[in-house]
């Protein structure tokens, strides 16, 4: 493990165990508020965010830092994501965390030129610790790992149809969800990822592709040899803030298995 991604965890381990934790399965109502459906955030979030952004800042003060919560509250901080720039998911499975329920974890990634060049995925309460680099390989807890798939003769998918917009879901649901053993989402990209690498999943299906949640997913999944990418085949790229749909492999074949399935649906 590299001197940044130990000062990566230490961050992630001192905010999990100081903002986060505290207030697991102990919120009050008052603690959490609903920025649309599906879509919420608690005290423990703001606190997190606020930590991570003034440590990435001291970091590395010539970057620009777009944090979730900041986001939302001024989406003009979504600017910097067409420059070098930390990006910060404070608490990623939100719902997850406000309900009382596992999973839920920090993700953080640099990005440069639109794409991810480091990220950081940290399961708060397991404490496992995915780090990957570009062209540098992918790791959970300082070992390198290769992604994969389940050996299933059905592939295990987990499709999102949360965000998905009616036409989008009919099309999920009848032409692409018979292929595959349908397991639930975790509501949860920072658990999302890891699944796909360590052979639980095989593929999943993305509608929402904001960049907090799926910089540091999208590296480190295809830095272990996985594949995500843009259902047309380009690549993720953080700038592309109104873009919808990414698919996610544990290698290379499924990603092109289900590619094709989604081209060939009417």
């Amino acid at each position: 493990m590299n001197s940044l991604d130990s000062e990566i965890l230490a961050l992630m381990r001192r905010v999990s165990k100081t903002a986060i934790l505290p207030r697991y399965q102990r919120l009050s109502p008052g603690d959490i508020d609903e920025k649309g459906i599906n879509d919420f955030v608690t005290i423990a979030d703001r606190e997190s965010e606020q930590m991570l952004a003034e440590a990435l800042s001291r970091l590395e003060p010539s970057l620009a830092v777009v944090g979730e919560e900041a986001a939302h509250e001024d989406p003009a901080i979504l600017d910097a994501l067409q420059g070098p720039c930390w990006i910060i998911d404070p608490i990623d499975g939100t719902r997850n965390f406000a309900s009382g329920s596992p999973p839920f974890g920090i993700m953080i990634a640099r990005a440069e030129g639109g794409l991810a060049r480091s990220g950081w995925i940290y399961d708060c309460l397991t404490e496992r610790f995915c780090s990957a680099h570009l062209n540098e390989g992918a790791y959970i807890d300082g070992s390198r790992i290769t992604a994969m798939p389940t050996g299933q003769t059905k592939p295990i998918a987990a499709i999102s149809l949360v965000f998905a917009r009616a036409e989008r879901r009919k099309l999920l649901q009848e032409e692409i969800a018979p292929h595959y053993q349908l397991v639930d989402i975790p509501y949860c990209a920072a658990e999302q990822y890891p699944r796909l690498a360590l052979g639980t999943n095989d593929v999943s299906v993305f509608e929402r592709t904001l960049a907090w949640d799926h910089a540091a997913g999208v590296l480190w999944l295809n830095e272990a040899s996985g594949k995500a990418l843009r259902p047309d085949g380009s690549a993720y790229l953080v700038s592309e803030t109104g873009r919808t749909g990414l698919l996610a492999a544990s290698n290379e074949r499924l990603w092109e298995q289900l590619a094709s399935r989604l081209q060939e649906s009417p």
